[in-house]
């Protein structure tokens, strides 16, 4: 008989190959909730940085790669009181940080595909999973 840490049980096959429990308040799976999004959000596998933060911006994030005159200036710019380089050097931004700054100006989120991820963003429970991560008040000290 193997001995096993205190820790452990023995548990069947069954057991095993169930997974994970999840909560959710629907009978629908996250890609189901999604799928009447999915022309509107940008998601393929492989995904490119800008078109994962485009589609965080969708689902309500705040990817701004730029400050407070940065999106003014991309502002301007969208308005045609700015030519595009003029603007990108007034930004101080790369042609990327630009491309997304306009993306993110010109797109609102959407709020029932922000509505369908909520349930599985949420943590469940009391328990906060990066409390070991965080220093304690007199580690600070």
């Amino acid at each position: 008989m193997r001995r096993q840490h205190k820790r452990t049980q023995i548990r069947s096959k069954a057991e095993r190959d169930r997974g994970v429990a999840t909560v959710d308040r629907t009978d629908a799976s996250l890609a189901e909730r999604l799928a009447a999004h999915e022309d509107a959000l940008p998601c393929r596998a492989g995904t490119a940085p800008v078109t994962a933060a485009k589609t965080l911006h969708l689902l309500g994030e705040s990817v701004h790669p730029l400050g407070p005159t940065g999106r003014e200036v991309v502002r301007d710019w969208l308005a045609g009181d700015l030519p595009r380089t003029e603007a990108v050097e007034l930004a101080r931004a790369t042609e990327t940080e630009f491309a997304l700054a306009a993306y993110v100006e010109t797109h609102d989120p959407l709020p029932a595909a922000r509505d369908a991820v909520e349930d599985a963003l949420a943590v469940r429970g009391e328990a906060d999973p990066l409390e070991e991560a965080r220093p304690d008040a007199v580690d600070l000290l």
